[in-house]
């Protein structure tokens, strides 16, 4: 087995992933004098136009990878502000039409905590339970809905499983009702097919930082179409249509649109380079009796596994493999708890296993030895908390 030349190895890319090279070359050449470092909302002198055809070419390409009209591409600060801008926008603008939103109890903070606020506020929220393979079902929103519905917010993959739910199916139930749907795939850009042009959804929320592309930019997509409205969450010069103000930072967005574009081009090969790290990580510790996958066995992306150590405590792992792996025990904006995963909890899982569990994230650069290493790593560390090695 071969040791990384770098340790702690990174298994937490779906945490953040590092800036490709090439996008931070490409950022770079947008911040300085002699580049292109205007604001894009200057109509006056080159540099602002300079600066406006660069965010303009950017939106192109975000556009390009998710098969949709670059003026349906609002520029956010990440995914929580488009999830955000998404329920609340929607919200504020057809309360009096309806009060009644659609979600699951295992979606991202930034849904979960939203509609919580809203619920607080007089909205009705459904909160469906996944199953235990950590889907929601279209017969599950189906069941729900109602004539007041005016939105339902479901992720494509979740965070800490890795699981993909069938959008699609969800988006035909909703064909014929007068509900919007919202939804988070901060987890699925780059990492599968997003095809918006023929998936049915009206909003989705995508982060940069999952992609390649810097921390401090997003995207909300919004569906042109006259039913598909939302109020602004941040006010003060009309930027991106009037839907998110703010003067825009032209090297994050060059940086946004480089990665999608580089996603664009090698997303087939990442997938299946990153499937053969998966498969190679879940068949080297097979062996490890009392190790469990959580979610779906196969409806998921290959960079996200999730799994339990029967007889281990989670954190314990955790720390005992920390001078050497970098992972984390669930979605990092839960890492100040010490309870049991909300996601975990919310397919069923008992506690003793859902705080003997941890998240392991594969990227674009996990070398085949790092998964190695892991693998040898977790299996003597895990024999050693259980009892059953020096």
């Amino acid at each position: 087995m071969e040791t990384p030349a770098r340790l702690p190895v990174y298994l937490d890319y779906a945490a953040t992933t590092p800036v490709d090279p090439r996008v931070a070359e490409r950022m770079a050449a947008h911040l300085t004098l002699d580049g292109t470092f205007g604001n894009p909302a200057s109509r006056s002198h080159v540099y602002g136009w300079e600066a406006e055809e660069a965010v303009e070419a950017a939106r192109v390409e975000v556009a390009e990878l998710l098969n949709c009209d670059p003026r349906e591409i609002v520029w956010t600060s990440g995914a929580t502000e488009a999830d955000n801008l998404a329920i609340q926008g929607v919200a504020l603008a057809r309360e009096e039409q309806g009060r009644h939103i659609v979600t699951s109890r295992i979606e991202h903070k930034a849904v979960v905590d939203t509609c919580a606020w809203l619920e607080s506020r007089g909205w009705e929220v459904s909160w469906l339970d996944p199953g235990a393979d950590g889907r929601v079902t279209p017969s599950q929103v189906a069941g729900v809905l109602r004539e007041d519905t005016v939105l339902v917010s479901l992720m494509l993959v979740n965070n800490e499983l890795g699981v993909v739910n069938d959008i699609a199916g969800i988006a035909e139930v909703l064909r014929d009702s007068p509900a919007l749907f919202h939804v988070d795939a901060a987890q699925a850009l780059a990492k599968m097919p997003i095809d918006l042009a023929g998936l049915g959804v009206d909003l989705m929320a995508f982060s940069g930082h999952k992609l390649y592309a810097p921390k401090g930019v997003g995207v909300l997509y919004v569906r042109n179409a006259p039913e598909v409205k939302l109020l602004p969450l941040i006010h003060g010069g009309g930027h991106e249509r009037g839907r998110r103000s703010g003067t825009l930072p032209t090297h994050q967005l060059v940086g946004m649109g480089t990665a999608c574009a580089i996603a664009r081009e090698e997303l087939t090969v990442e997938s299946e380079r990153l499937t053969v790290l998966r498969d190679r990580f879940l068949d080297g510790l097979s062996n490890l009796p009392g190790v469990h996958l959580n979610g779906h066995a196969s409806a998921r992306i290959p960079g996200i596994v999730n799994l339990a150590f029967e007889g281990v405590e989670g954190e314990a792992l955790l720390m005992a493999l920390a001078p050497d792996i970098a992972l984390s025990s669930g979605s990092a904006c839960n890492s100040a708890t010490v309870e049991p995963s909300f996601v975990l909890r919310g397919i069923g899982l008992p506690d003793e296993l859902a705080q003997a569990s941890l998240r392991f994230s594969f990227g674009r650069f996990s070398a085949e030895h790092e998964v190695e290493y892991a693998v040898s790593r977790i299996i003597e560390t895990v024999s050693r908390l259980r009892g059953g090695g020096a």
